[in-house]
């Protein structure tokens, strides 16, 4: 996507949008170096002190990361994902609580809400799922749980907690690779299988699917604490 030039009102703004716009888009993926300054205002059409403004204020939320002498990098795609992946690593214990408070209660809606294709849903997932676990594929594995894990959300019906839990969908893919197979500060995390989960979802039994939800996350975080 070409950069156009903003309007000269509120100019900081709108090309806070264009940037953002490039990463959520997938213009500049995660890790990515982004353009320098000198380009970035070439292609705007903007003064120098604009695009810092810009690229300051996405780096307080979490999107871009500064590095000096070394240029500016994606870190995450949304303000949400950006903010709480800094809690990765030595706050993966918050990560894990923020997700067992959403989807404890995705699970219970999910049971109450769900249809039959989206059962079929989740058994294909969890299928996929437990191939790659079983594989060593671990990267594909962490995507393939968290794609299950918000397809149980989305399966709940209520439109605002699956967007609250798409948002999150980077650092909630991060906490299942660091809770995969052997993870430093963790430990060894024996397989941790979610067909009782989708087992209650499939039989429309909340305080069961709820349970099934708690009782894994729950089991990550004693780990944690005990590692």
């Amino acid at each position: 996507m070409p950069l156009a030039t903003p309007r000269r009102a509120g100019l900081v703004d709108q090309v806070i949008e264009q940037l953002r716009t490039a990463v959520t888009q997938g213009e500049w993926p995660i890790g990515e170096r982004i353009p320098t300054e000198t380009e970035l205002v070439e292609q705007l059409g903007v003064g120098r002190n604009t695009v810092r403004e810009a690229v300051r204020a996405l780096a307080h939320t979490g999107i871009l990361e500064v590095r000096q002498g070394d240029g500016t990098y994606v870190r995450a795609t949304s303000e949400v994902s950006g903010a709480i992946r800094r809690l990765c690593g030595p706050e993966l214990r918050e990560v894990l609580q923020v997700r067992r408070t959403l989807e404890v209660e995705g699970a219970r809606l999910a049971a109450a809400s769900r249809t039959d294709d989206e059962v079929a849903e989740l058994r294909a997932l969890l299928a996929r799922r437990n191939r790659e676990q079983r594989d060593g594929r671990w990267e594909d594995f962490a995507r393939t749980d968290a794609d299950f894990h918000l397809a149980v959300v989305r399966a709940g019906h209520n439109g605002l907690l699956t967007e609250l839990y798409r948002g999150l969908t980077e650092v909630i893919t991060a906490s299942v690779a660091a809770t995969s197979s052997i993870t430093p500060g963790v430990g060894y995390v024996p397989e941790i299988g979610h067909e009782g989960l989708a087992d209650a979802i499939a039989d429309r039994d909340p305080d069961r699917a709820a349970a099934e939800a708690c009782g894994f996350l729950d089991e990550l975080l004693d780990r944690i604490e005990r590692a």
